[in-house]
């Protein structure tokens, strides 16, 4: 075989595909995506979403970074006054989402209002967790709040089953629409220290963070 010929086949090879390659994903967006992403009042599987203000363009929407979960110490049935309270004035103290405790969600105010739900609390002690590379990073204006009402009188009481299942869904909402990642969802005490008899949202903040983990782990173990 001659030199010339030699050296066309190596030129060839070079530029041949390799068979282990990789190919870009170009899978199109999920139906639970695209109604995450969506404006007005979308029916979401798994979520009774009542909609006390419709969700805007996303483009209008305020660039929220961080997700804030909270108890109210509200009495069960108290989600749904909260909430119209809070539609009528936006920037009052409170949440954009309150949970009631059969697991009804009200979407409370306009997309780029800013509720008061952290008071500029912030906390430089690693309290709960290492709270270090967030202190005065989390605000009103980064921090989307969602409320859990339903432990009063007992500050201690855990969410409801109908809670915790309708918050695996909507913190999954919440993180589609707006990129937040897991570790950016916060309990309110992960934050700002509140009260010493429980851990405020802790237990909500956890899952959210590790709900797709262990979802990996079940499907591993053939769950």
């Amino acid at each position: 075989m001659s030199t010339r010929i030699v050296v066309a086949l190596l030129a060839l090879c070079a530029f041949a595909p390799s068979a282990t390659a990789q190919t870009v994903s170009t899978s199109a967006p999920s139906s639970f995506e695209i109604a995450a992403r969506s404006r007005g009042t979308p029916d979401i599987p798994g979520l009774n979403m009542v909609w006390l203000r419709p969700w805007t363009d996303l483009r209008l929407a305020r660039d929220w970074r961080y997700i804030v979960v909270h108890q109210s110490e509200g009495a069960v049935g108290s989600a749904w006054r909260n909430a119209v309270t809070q539609m009528q004035k936006p920037d009052r103290r409170g949440v954009a989402i309150w949970v009631e405790t059969d697991g009804t969600v009200y979407w409370s105010t306009p997309e780029w209002a800013v509720p008061k739900h952290l008071n500029r609390g912030n906390r430089n002690d690693n309290k709960y967790i290492d709270n270090s590379g967030t202190y005065q990073q989390i605000d009103d204006e980064s921090a989307i709040g969602v409320e859990f009402v339903g432990n009063y009188p007992n500050v201690r009481k855990p969410p409801t089953e109908a809670q915790i299942a309708a918050w695996r869904v909507l913190v999954r909402v919440l993180q589609a629409r707006y990129d937040i990642p897991n570790e950016r969802v916060f309990a309110h005490n992960w934050i700002d220290y509140k009260d010493r008899r429980y851990c405020e949202g802790c237990e909500l903040a956890r899952i959210a963070r590790t709900q797709g983990v262990e979802t990996a782990q079940q499907v591993e173990k053939g769950q």
